[in-house]
């Protein structure tokens, strides 16, 4: 004899979807503070939906005590009257969610944005040809040599911050200036884990000394309101500024010897 379960089969699956598709939009908004693409959340969705149904049909117990409700609403009598409230609200419900879809946007379209893109393995700056794969922050070594001369040069370095940088990314380094609204996309916000504590101190001189018109043209068109700033500041000043952004941040950036 099958022992009745306190909730049915049908509900179950209904309350796993839901509450795996609320558990995405949670992970995502909320905890990662990243907006999720429609597309991406469909594609999982439907995942989700029949590897689901999978899992619940996979004995002919479990099918049965699936598709008894649907099958009893349709062939029982007794439910005329909820089932034709049903056969009214759910295409209802699904043409409004269809004509919601088509819908024109008067809004100018999202254009995807690479927060770390590809670096060349060389390039040129200050009149002179750099390695990536090779170049260090020539003042990081004193933050174990000389303690009192590190500090200084971080105290530079948030000095030539403040008198350029901050007005886009923020006194914070939050990405919050007072130039960052009127920027799109807005600048990054620093002390955010996804940013230059992913990267290599040669991978941030790269991108402040050639700025926007540095990117890679392979991938054009990258979107990015960085100046050259090999143009406003000396090549001493932006490795400072980049031992400043680490040691504000309470990161350290990444290395060849921590990989």
């Amino acid at each position: 004899m099958t022992k009745k379960r306190l909730i049915p089969r049908l509900l179950q699956l209904v309350l796993i979807i839901i509450g795996v598709y609320f558990g995405f939009i949670l992970l995502f908004d909320v905890a990662l503070h990243q907006i999720i693409p429609k597309s991406l959340l469909t594609m999982y969705m439907l995942f989700v939906v029949a590897g689901t149904a999978m899992v619940f049909t996979f004995t002919e117990e479990g099918a049965q005590e699936l598709v008894g409700p649907i099958k009893a609403l349709v062939e029982d009598p007794s439910k005329k009257m909820i089932r034709n409230v049903v056969f009214v609200i759910v295409p209802l419900l699904a043409g409004y969610y269809t004509y919601t879809s088509m819908l024109p946007s008067f809004e100018a379209p999202m254009e995807l944005r690479t927060i770390h893109p590809a670096p060349p393995s060389k390039f040129k700056a200050f009149g002179k040809s750099y390695n990536l794969t090779t170049l260090q922050n020539p003042y990081r070594k004193f933050e174990k040599e000389d303690p009192a001369k590190f500090k200084g040069l971080v105290k530079e370095g948030g000095d030539v911050y403040i008198k350029n940088c901050q007005y886009c990314h923020g006194d914070k380094l939050d990405g919050n200036g007072p130039y960052a609204s009127g920027l799109n996309p807005t600048p990054l916000n620093f002390q955010d884990v996804g940013t230059i504590a992913q990267l290599q101190e040669s991978f941030l001189f790269w991108r402040i000394s050639t700025g926007g018109p540095g990117l890679p043209q392979e991938a054009a068109p990258w979107i990015s309101a960085m100046p050259v700033w090999q143009d406003y500041l000396t090549e001493d000043e932006i490795w400072k500024v980049i031992l400043f952004l680490y040691n504000y941040t309470g990161r350290a950036p990444r290395s060849w010897a921590n990989e």
